[in-house]
């Protein structure tokens, strides 16, 4: 959420910044509401004063021989009562224009960084390296073609169980995809990541504080007669973890990884990649959390993505890592890097990954602090996929096929997976 201050002392920086987003905003009625909180809340610190020395002067005036019940003090408290009336008045105008406030800030998505490339949408997009290198043969099958073959899954029975674009992962499909599980959480766990397994799900406020809600709500599931929805990625009860709280600044960064099931509704998404693991409504996934000092979210920034980069490398997958222009960011994001994988037999590279900076935007919308001496500042939150399973099974079965209708595992994946590669069953 964007700090209230820098609404009304700076508007024109964030119009400049969410215009770097192509968004053209006007945020004339919203400082005047943020500076009409401000004056309210001014005036009633200063009323609040006032009610205190007349208590204080009350007990005073006893102290010195004055009569409870007199008339000297009567006059004292009625005007204290005065002030607490209007106090109350003010309160409530101030708690109407404080809800105001929020629910319009909380439409306004994050300021992209000053590092962060300017551009309208995914073709201006910055190609920062690769590594690997991709296999370019003809003929090659997609993950699609090649998991129907294997019968490492089903989609028309699970048309059947619940509706389309979900999966139902079979024998050595349901192996490899347990295997990766295994592998990624173990990875990351390696490196120093506390790993959680949080809710799948998860209410409201948990979904408002990552930045979910209001924007993506026709993107979740929700639970009709609750105040729940589907978690559309662990990213969301992690966030939450540590709402409401201030965390010692010795402890940062806190680093977890999380493995949770995805849910979401795909919307807008139709009549693309109806067939295979790329787009479902319900996937496994591995994430990568840190709550870390405002002065290091920098250098956590190429680290999470260097961890998460490491997944890609340990397993032998060609990719590239773009950094997101402006017009592309997420809603939290200030600054995102895409690991893009290599599909072999789609020969394209496809989104696997995005690690991204949030800065204080979620910690302000959750609440999630830490305290130096007698100073209290936002907390750094960044996020990234560690990776997603079902597109991290589509490149090993493209990548891996060989000539004989099996398909090749890396090394890294034998001991989890209990052999060297996928055979015709």
């Amino acid at each position: 959420m964007l700090d209230q201050r820098l609404v009304r002392e700076n508007p024109e920086l964030i119009a400049a910044q969410l215009g770097r987003r192509g968004m053209d905003v006007d945020l004339t009625s919203l400082q005047l509401i943020a500076q009409q909180q401000r004056d309210l809340e001014e005036q009633r610190s200063s009323l609040q004063a006032d009610g205190n020395r007349i208590g204080k002067e009350v007990g005073q005036r006893i102290k010195g021989g004055a009569d409870p019940k007199g008339d000297e003090v009567a006059e004292l408290r009625k005007e204290g009562n005065a002030i607490k009336q209007k106090v109350a008045v003010l309160e409530d105008e101030e708690k109407q224009l404080a809800s105001k406030l929020k629910t319009q800030l909380l439409t306004f998505p994050n300021l992209p960084s000053n590092d962060s490339p300017d551009g309208k949408d995914e073709n201006d997009n910055v190609e920062v390296r690769r590594w690997g290198h991709p296999r370019e043969e003809q003929g090659l099958e997609e993950h699609w073609a090649i998991a129907d073959r294997l019968g490492l899954l089903d989609s028309e029975r699970s048309v059947r169980i619940a509706q389309s674009r979900f999966v139902t992962l079979l024998g050595q499909g349901a192996r490899l995809e347990r295997a990766l599980i295994n592998f990624m959480l173990d990875l990351h766990t390696g490196k120093g990541y506390r790993e959680v397994l949080p809710p799948v799900l998860v209410n409201s406020a948990s979904l408002t504080g990552s930045g979910q809600l209001p924007k993506f709500a026709e993107e979740s599931f929700r639970c009709a007669e609750d105040d729940l929805w589907l978690t559309p990625t662990a990213e969301v009860p992690v966030t939450s973890l540590h709402r409401d709280e201030i965390i010692p600044v010795d402890q940062l960064p806190l680093r977890y990884v999380a493995y949770s099931p995805c849910f979401r509704r795909e919307a807008g998404s139709y009549g693309r990649d109806t067939r295979g693991l790329i787009r479902l409504h319900q996937f496994n996934k591995v994430e990568l959390y840190w709550f870390a000092h405002p002065d290091q979210s920098a250098e956590a920034h190429a680290q999470i993505t260097a961890d998460a980069e490491a997944v890609l490398q340990a397993l032998e997958l060609p990719y590239r890592v773009l950094e997101l222009c402006t017009g592309d960011l997420g809603f939290s994001a200030t600054r995102t890097y895409d690991l893009e994988v290599w599909l072999a037999g789609a020969g394209a590279f496809r989104e696997i990954s995005s690690c991204s900076v949030c800065g204080d935007f979620q910690a302000r919308r959750s609440s999630i602090r830490t305290k130096e001496g007698k100073a209290t500042r936002l907390v750094h939150t960044l996020n990234g996929s560690g990776l997603a399973i079902g597109r991290t099974m589509a490149a090993l079965l493209e990548n891996g096929q060989e000539s004989d209708g099996s398909v090749k595992l890396p090394q890294a994946l034998v001991p989890y997976f209990g052999g060297d590669r996928i055979q015709p069953e």
